[in-house]
């Protein structure tokens, strides 16, 4: 495989940096604050797929190449927005080319992608992949996840960072989303409102509670919700079911309108994943992983394919995503 991503020591990433290249990449917040400046995006996470493995590592970075797509590209376009910029993302973006895009978790950015990204001007029309930046889960409410404009040295818990990338007209960039979940033949689920956590729902065409429903019929919480997104299956991945309060939690939006109905259970969801990944040898230009699969997959030391990248908590492969895996390639 002619690859783009790696492992490697902060002393590594940096002599990287100094060489002048485009960079993504991922690590803990201890690591990227010993980066020097230059032509590179980060995000905080201490999960990753690496050469040998899923793995925690507060030391190392996963460090991503990003650009090197001929003589005749332009340079790629580095900067940081906030949610009242984001609508215009994609209008912003390369005519010709792909934009990698990192949010903060928990933040406005992160909210406001998740709740209107689908409705972005020229959504769908431009290739758009990133990740939502983390902690580690011992840090849960301690830390601020975080990302950096490493031309700069700036971290920010509040905006969102960008890299446009521009291709030469014979390439063109191609988003690919690993997904082993498909709708089970349960109860249809239709709510009222767009939101990150829901109660009362319509079940079946009836009214009722989902907090209620899933505990009552014994539902695994590993399973995501799975709802038909103009032909793909996306999904919104459960957070926690309070039933005392009536309530789900969701790690992304669920939208008014759309059917969804709890994820069929996958015999070997790894297995499945491996077998929808690209052909050994595929160059691949960015890739990312969620940190849920990392968890219910039990993935440390276990590889998928080739494909390496952060674990994050969330993916973007246009829109946000969950307990999906996202890769993009630039063919031509």
């Amino acid at each position: 495989m002619t690859t783009k991503h790696g492992m490697m020591s902060v002393a590594d990433a940096a002599a990287l940096i100094g060489s002048g290249r485009h960079l993504c990449i991922a690590g803990d917040e201890s690591a990227l604050r010993q980066l020097p400046a230059g032509n590179w995006i980060g995000g905080t996470i201490p999960y990753f797929m690496g050469e040998g493995g899923g793995l925690a590592s507060r030391e190392a970075v996963h460090v991503t190449v990003v650009g090197d797509h001929g003589e005749h590209a332009d340079a790629p376009r580095l900067r940081l927005c906030d949610a009242d910029a984001l609508p215009q993302l994609c209008r912003n973006a390369p005519e010709h080319g792909y934009s990698i895009l990192i949010l903060p978790a928990f933040s406005d950015c992160h909210l406001a992608f998740a709740r209107e990204a689908p409705n972005y001007e020229e959504m769908y029309l431009k290739p758009l992949v990133g990740w939502v930046a983390g902690v580690h889960l011992d840090d849960l409410g301690t830390a601020a996840p975080q990302v950096v404009l490493g031309s700069s040295g700036e971290f920010s818990a509040t905006q969102a960072v960008v890299m446009d990338v521009p291709l030469p007209p014979e390439k063109f960039a191609r988003v690919d989303i690993v997904n082993p979940f498909r709708p089970g033949d349960g109860a249809r689920i239709v709510f009222a409102d767009t939101g990150f956590a829901a109660g009362d729902c319509r079940i079946d065409g009836q009214p009722g509670n989902l907090a209620e429903h899933l505990a009552a019929s014994g539902a695994d919480g590993r399973l995501p919700l799975v709802a038909d997104y103009c032909g793909a299956p996306v999904n919104v991945s459960i957070k926690g079911i309070d039933r005392a309060a009536g309530r789900v939690d969701f790690y992304a939006p669920v939208f008014p309108g759309l059917e969804y109905r709890l994820a069929a259970p996958v015999a070997d969801p790894l297995a499945a994943i491996r077998a929808a990944l690209p052909p050994p040898g595929t160059a691949i230009s960015f890739a990312c992983n969620c940190i849920l699969n990392f968890l219910y997959l039990e993935l440390e030391g276990q590889r998928t394919g080739e494909v390496g990248g952060p674990m994050s908590f969330g993916e973007i492969g246009y829109q946000l995503l969950n307990q999906t895996l996202v890769y993009l390639t630039v063919e031509g």
